[in-house]
C-alpha cells in the first residue's frame, strides 16, 4: 500500500501544487491527508467533478503547474465536458493528473450502481483519448508512475488518469473526520430526524431519497416498520434526487412528493433549484438533511457553511423555505409547509455519522424502481 504523504511527496516533486475534487471512499485516506491543514498542501473540495477540472484549468493558466483532480469514477460524467472541451490538447491543452477511485472494478465485489461504471472505465478513458494507467500499490513503483505521468501530461498538454484500486492507500494517520453517532448533545442524528419526519409525512406519499446513508437509513426504517411505501432510493447519480422528484411531481396529481436530500448532493447541482421553483407543483416538498460533510465516503466537509440554504431556495423562487430549530417544532413546521404549498424547502440540521451496523438494501435498484413505477401507475397515467 501507498502512504498518502509519500504519494503527495512524489507529486510535489513533479510540480503539482493543488489538489481539488469530490471525495471518494477508495481515496478517503488520501483525501484525509490532503484535507488536513497540517499537510501544508493547497486543497479545495469542489461542488462537483466538472468544477474541479475547471479549477485545475485556471490553476495551470496562472501557475504553469498541473493540479490533481480526484474523484470517484461515477463522477467522470460530470467531468467529461470540461475535459474534452477545455483541457483537451485540441482546445487549451491543460495538463493535470486525474486520481480516480475505481469503484465496480471487474472481479471486485461492489454495489449494483457501480458495476457498469467500473466495467467500462478503461474503454471510457480510451474513448476520451486520455492516457491512463492503474496506480501501482507499491511506493517506489508509484513514484516512477507519477514521474512518467506528469511528464507525459505536461509534454502533450493532456490530462493523465490514474485508476486507483481498492486498498491502494495505507491509513493517513489523520483523525477521523466525523463521529459515528451516539448520545452526544447537539443536533439529532440523521436517522432520528428521518424517523420523526416520516412519522409526520404519513403514509401513501411519494418519497425520493438521495444517495448515500440517507437512502440506506430510509430502507431500514421501512423494514423495521413493516411498511410498504412509495420510496425511490436514489443509489447513484448524486445530486439528481431533486430532479427525479420533480419528474414525478409534474405528473402526480394525487400524492405529495417529498425529496429527502443531503447538503453535498444539493451543492453538486444547485441549478436544479430555480427549475424546481418554476415548474414544481404545490405538492412538491424538499427536505435537506444538513450535516456539513460527505458522510458516506469519509466525512470530508462540504462548503454548505457558506450558504443560507432557505434563503437560497427562496431567492431561487421557492414559495417557502425555513431551517427547523429543533425536532420538537417539526409537526408545526410541516403543517405550515402544507398550508403554504410547494415548492417548499425545509432544512434539518443533523449530526454527522451513522450507525456502524447500518445495512444496505436487500432489493436491487431494478426491483425497487419497478415497485415504485407499479405503485405510481396502478391507477393509470394521469392525462
Amino acid at each position: 500500500m501507498i502512504r498518502p504523504d509519500v504519494l503527495a511527496g512524489h507529486l510535489a516533486t513533479e510540480g503539482v501544487s493543488l489538489y481539488c475534487g469530490v471525495p471518494d471512499s477508495l481515496l478517503k485516506e488520501f483525501n484525509a491527508y490532503v484535507g488536513d491543514g497540517a499537510s501544508g498542501v493547497d486543497h479545495v473540495i469542489a461542488a462537483n467533478e466538472g468544477n474541479a477540472v475547471g479549477l485545475a484549468v485556471g490553476h495551470y493558466l496562472r501557475t504553469g503547474t498541473p493540479a490533481v483532480v480526484y474523484l470517484q469514477n461515477s463522477g467522470i460524467g460530470n467531468a467529461v465536458n470540461p475535459l474534452t472541451s477545455l483541457a483537451d490538447p485540441e482546445v487549451y491543452g491543460i495538463p493535470m493528473i486525474l486520481l480516480i477511485g475505481w469503484r465496480g472494478q471487474p472481479g471486485v465485489p461492489d454495489e449494483p450502481q457501480h458495476r457498469k461504471q467500473g466495467r467500462i472505465m478503461p474503454a471510457l478513458l480510451d474513448a476520451l483519448e486520455l492516457p491512463w494507467s492503474v496506480l501501482p500499490a507499491e511506493e517506489e513503483a508509484a513514484g516512477d508512475a507519477v514521474r512518467k505521468a506528469v511528464a507525459e501530461s505536461v509534454a502533450t498538454g493532456t490530462p493523465y488518469a490514474f485508476l486507483v484500486e481498492k486498498g491502494t492507500f495505507a491509513p493517513a494517520g489523520v483523525p477521523a473526520a466525523v463521529p459515528t453517532g451516539g448520545p452526544e448533545s447537539g443536533p439529532p442524528t440523521r436517522e432520528e430526524a428521518l424517523g420523526a419526519l416520516l412519522a409526520e409525512i404519513g403514509t401513501g406519499q411519494v418519497v425520493v431519497s438521495t444517495t448515500g446513508m440517507l437512502s440506506r437509513e430510509l430502507y431500514e426504517h421501512r423494514v423495521r416498520a413493516g411498511a410498504e411505501e412509495i420510496d425511490f432510493l436514489t443509489v447513484g447519480g448524486m445530486g439528481h434526487a431533486s430532479s427525479i422528484a420533480l419528474g414525478i411531481a409534474l405528473r402526480e396529481t394525487e400524492r405529495e412528493v417529498w425529496c429527502l436530500d443531503g447538503d453535498g448532493a444539493l451543492l453538486m447541482h444547485l441549478g436544479a433549484l430555480p427549475v424546481i421553483a418554476e415548474h414544481g407543483p404545490s405538492s412538491y416538498f424538499h427536505v435537506v438533511f444538513n450535516n456539513g460533510v460527505h458522510d458516506s465516503v469519509g466525512g470530508q466537509p462540504t462548503s454548505i457553511g457558506q450558504v443560507d440554504v432557505p434563503a437560497l431556495a427562496r431567492h431561487s423562487g421557492y414559495r417557502h423555505a425555513v431551517t427547523l430549530p429543533s425536532l420538537e417544532d417539526l409537526p408545526e413546521e410541516l403543517a405550515r409547509l402544507r398550508r403554504t404549498g410547494g415548492p417548499a424547502l425545509l432544512e434539518l440540521r443533523v449530526r454527522p455519522g451513522s450507525r456502524g451496523d447500518l445495512g444496505r438494501p436487500t432489493v436491487t435498484p431494478a426491483e425497487s424502481g419497478a415497485a415504485v413505477r407499479r405503485a405510481l401507475t396502478e391507477r393509470g397515467n394521469p392525462s
